[in-house]
């Protein structure tokens, strides 16, 4: 029986090979519990077009997730011999070249049909998850196969994962961004943001 994925629950473990600096070894998603947070993100397959761009500007922006105590993991069902020449292929040959976090091989298709991402055509989803420290899902999102993700996105989704976890009470409202103001998560408390924002305007 399949896993329930739902924000607040335990994500579903693995245990896969994983290529990271052009090595092979097993990784296992909770021996990161109590340790780091995680960006879990699926992909259809190495050396589609949109997955590239997407794995490469995640790769260039690693210190920013870094600072966030954050390991990225990325998943899809090739070989780990897939992952190593997707990785030794540069960029201007439609490859990864060095990349700074690893690529995990579901050649079995188990950990992509546990977070219900499998396509009739045994391809991932572009999935992506945020797993907190204690290994719950706190954020989750499937786009179609056309259409790429947004790192900005995550980046800021993640911060305010972690700020609303750190500040008990506090939500953030539309857009918010590290540094922005935030709510009180009682409604009546939440009047005094309101009441700042909407005072001077006569609607």
């Amino acid at each position: 029986m399949l896993e329930s994925i739902q924000i607040g629950k335990v994500a579903p473990n693995f245990l896969s090979i994983g290529v990271y600096k052009n090595k092979l070894g097993k990784i296992r998603l909770s021996d990161y519990h109590g340790k780091k947070y995680v960006l879990l993100i699926f992909y259809p397959a190495n050396f589609t077009s949109i997955s590239s761009t997407e794995l490469l500007n995640l790769s260039d922006r690693i210190s920013e997730f870094r600072k966030l105590s954050t390991q990225i993991l990325a998943v899809s069902v090739d070989s780990p011999f897939s992952h190593v020449h997707y990785l030794l292929s540069t960029r201007s040959q439609g490859g990864l070249g060095e990349l700074n976090y690893p690529l995990i091989s579901d050649l079995n298709q188990s950990i992509t049909n546990k977070y219900r991402l499998l396509t009739s055509e045994g391809l991932a989803l572009p999935g992506v998850f945020i797993i907190d420290k204690e290994g719950i899902i706190q954020y989750y999102t499937v786009n179609n196969l056309l259409c790429g993700r947004s790192v900005n996105e995550l980046l800021r989704i993640l911060q305010s994962v972690q700020y609303v976890k750190e500040n008990p009470g506090q939500v953030c409202p539309v857009d918010w961004k590290f540094g922005d103001k935030t709510l009180h998560s009682h409604p009546l408390k939440s009047k005094i943001y309101f009441k700042t924002l909407y005072s001077h305007k006569t609607t």
